[in-house]
């Protein structure tokens, strides 16, 4: 197969940030053809690898819950032209299903999720990094929103995970992981001045002859930019 190099574009914040919906409003401008997704949510551990513990003693914002190597592994085969089987997780059961998703490399690969610029070796296969930064009471009431309406949990349980694992992760993993950031956009998913400006570089770089793997000429004047 040939090697196509893909862009590899990370999209990173905090839970229930308005990473998808950054992601779904890029991808809604895009050819089908020439992109493929993956949520780092899709790497979750299955609950068998927590040694009999209960879902609600383990801390699913911490790093060491999801097997962010696969994800790596899967990344670098993209790079080099493979296919990969992409694994699905049920959240309502916090079991990895026995199906998996076959995954084509295409020209742009996007990778979203809270914790993906905590590991050094994904963010190094990068090639563009955003941060979406919105308001703490903002990202609560989405999250309260969604593990309700599409996750089936009561709104107990879900403060409780929250004041006990989503805030302190997010201080000691996700905040620090700006600072990795070349594009930071505030105010979520409804920020489209900023999505339009990654658009059109989206673009541009999709357009760019290549400099070498995973990299394109005008990659060069990409620099951290807050927007």
């Amino acid at each position: 197969m040939k090697n196509i190099q893909p862009i590899i574009l990370g999209i990173a914040g905090g839970s229930a940030s308005g990473k998808t919906t950054v992601t779904n409003t890029i991808v809604d401008h895009l050819d089908p053809s020439t992109f493929s997704v993956f949520s780092h949510d899709s790497y979750y551990k299955d609950l068998n690898a927590f040694n009999g513990q209960k879902p609600e003693d383990i801390n699913f914002d911490h790093p060491n819950a999801l097997d962010t190597e696969l994800l790596i592994e899967h990344v670098k085969n993209l790079k080099q032209g493979k296919s990969v089987d992409k694994p699905c997780y049920d959240f309502k059961s916090f079991r990895r299903l026995e199906i998996t998703e076959k995954v084509n490399p295409h020209p742009l690969v996007i990778v979203e999720g809270i914790l993906i610029f905590s590991s050094e070796a994904l963010r190094e296969l990068m090639d563009i990094k955003i941060f979406v930064d919105t308001d703490a009471d903002e990202r609560l009431m989405r999250r309260i929103r969604r593990d309700t309406l599409e996750r089936g949990r009561d709104l107990e349980s879900i403060l409780d995970r929250y004041t006990q694992s989503v805030k302190p992760m997010h201080m000691r993993f996700v905040e620090p992981s700006k600072r990795w950031a070349d594009v930071i956009i505030p105010r979520g998913g409804g920020n489209f001045v900023a999505i339009d400006m990654m658009l059109s570089r989206i673009h541009k770089m999709l357009e760019a002859p290549y400099e070498g793997p995973g990299r394109r000429q005008s990659d060069k004047i990409l620099r951290k930019v807050i927007v």
